[in-house]
């Protein structure tokens, strides 16, 4: 490998907590003129009060980025597994300010 691929490599380390990962079935993203907050939520069937499980802060030009890695791997997913079914209106109906700022365009 020459010398230019390996200044551009990063070492990522992944401690066995976080490689378990932190079940979440619903974000709530709210954002600032220079951030954006997503919390990931795990609500359970029959309990009124759900507990914020981790927030994720970050910039907005990050906040793109994710997106736009999202589409690309949902388009690599559907294309071997078939399309992901759109769900509208299935889920919560949470107030916009759910323990955090709402939201500022």
């Amino acid at each position: 490998m020459d010398d230019k691929k390996k200044q551009n490599q990063i070492n990522i380390e992944l401690s066995e907590d976080v490689a378990q990962g932190i079940y979440s079935n619903l974000a709530i993203i709210t954002h600032s003129s220079s951030e954006f907050v997503l919390d990931f939520v795990r609500m359970m069937p029959g309990v009124p009060k759900a507990k914020v499980q981790s927030r994720i802060i970050l910039t907005p030009e990050h906040a793109k980025r994710l997106l736009m890695a999202l589409q690309d791997n949902i388009g690599k997913y559907e294309a071997v597994h078939g399309k992901i079914k759109d769900v509208q209106g299935g889920g919560p109906v949470m107030p916009m300010n759910f323990g955090g700022p709402t939201a500022q365009a």
